[in-house]
């Protein structure tokens, strides 16, 4: 593994120089692919692809709603780095390349599969291990601690691999968990691989920042048309893959020091922050996590009375920051970044309890006759 490890590492450096037209076309390919077809699935214009969303106790929406605008961002994405194969298969190792491909072929089969016909959980959760396993083959792993000022702590090598499974499982799943709202989920992967490439630009790595620049473009093509009142949903085929392709360039990122890894799970915070709370709170009263629920924070504040579109803005603004934060955070000492991180911590509560107070103006409304 640690041959992996070095082999991925070295392969594409911070000098290698990215031809400007590709650097241009292949973000901008990746996101008229993407809005042409998922304006296609949107209109049932691919007959083989129409899966409904039918509304259940976890929706917020009241009518069926196609949701297979994932094969847009698959195939948008995927144009976008095809035209760039030639130069990326020169600057990184071929065989890394191809496992990353193979692991979201399989993480989409099974997500689209999902969402045709249910695939019980088990299965669900092999494919992800199996594509997190893909992963560590390509020698992407969680290796260092990644704390201000502890970066280069580096973890045991018998517990690498295993956090690096639960990180990259746990981040599909709370991808998943939180495309629950009209714009929500493509937001955050415009915001989160859109900061994700400006910080691989400003370590130098053209390849990194071109790699993410695409998704955040293919992610766009998705986003017009799912603002609210959204058209089509990304449904787990997407979600779950843009969950992995997060997790994927965090630790990539981190493993080839273009950034510490605290830096770049801020920049995706408002997901992760949310959905663990939203775990940790049922865990502790009991309740099932695997069942479907309307708990997470944007849920909750749609149910108490705010306006999707509302509730939109404020979670793009959070997002916005905490990229900012993030991007702005790589020339702070490691006191200045731990009192960032305290900060954010105290943000966080604050979104806490400002829900709290939101439900609880709500009920002590009084009835309308």
């Amino acid at each position: 593994m640690q041959a992996h490890a070095a082999t991925l590492s070295s392969a594409a450096g911070p000098g290698t120089q990215l031809p400007l037209a590709i650097g241009i076309a292949a973000p901008v390919l990746a996101l008229l692919l993407a809005a042409s077809v998922v304006w296609l699935l949107r209109r049932n214009g691919l007959l083989l692809l129409r899966i409904l969303d039918q509304p259940n106790e976890r929706s917020l929406h009241r009518a069926p709603v196609p949701r297979t605008g994932g094969v847009g961002v698959l195939l948008g994405a995927a144009g976008g780095l095809a035209l760039t194969l030639p130069w990326l298969l020169a600057t990184a190792a071929g065989w890394s390349v191809a496992s990353m491909v193979l692991a979201t072929a399989l993480l989409a089969s099974v997500s689209l599969l999902d969402d045709h016909h249910h695939v019980p959980a088990r299965y669900r959760l092999a494919a992800q291990l199996t594509a997190a396993a893909l992963a560590l083959v390509a020698g992407v792993a969680w290796r260092a601690l990644g704390l201000p000022g502890l970066g280069g702590l580096l973890l045991p090598g018998w517990l690498a691999p295993a956090l690096t499974l639960v990180l990259i499982v746990w981040i599909i799943n709370l991808y998943n968990f939180m495309d629950g709202m009209d714009g929500l989920a493509g937001g955050m992967a415009v915001i989160g691989f859109g900061a994700l490439a400006v910080l691989g630009m400003l370590a130098g790595a053209a390849d990194y920042a071109l790699v993410a620049a695409v998704i955040a473009a293919a992610a766009g093509g998705f986003l017009v048309h799912n603002l609210p009142r959204a058209g089509i949903f990304l449904g787990d085929v997407g979600s779950t893959v843009l969950g992995f392709w997060a997790a994927l360039l965090l630790l990539w990122g981190a493993g080839r020091g273009l950034f510490p890894l605290w830096l770049g799970l801020l920049v995706f915070s408002p997901f992760l922050v949310d959905a663990t709370w939203t775990l940790l709170r049922r865990l502790a009263r009991g309740a099932p996590v695997w069942q479907a629920h309307r708990e997470h924070h944007y849920q909750r504040l749609v149910l108490a009375g705010w306006s999707t579109r509302r509730t939109l803005f404020w979670a793009y603004v959070l997002m916005g920051a905490a990229a900012a934060s993030a991007i702005g955070a790589r020339d702070l000492t490691a006191p200045e970044q731990w009192l960032l991180l305290a900060g954010w911590a105290g943000l966080y509560g604050l979104v806490h309890l400002r829900v709290d107070l939101v439900e609880r103006g709500q009920s002590a409304a009084p009835d309308r006759p």
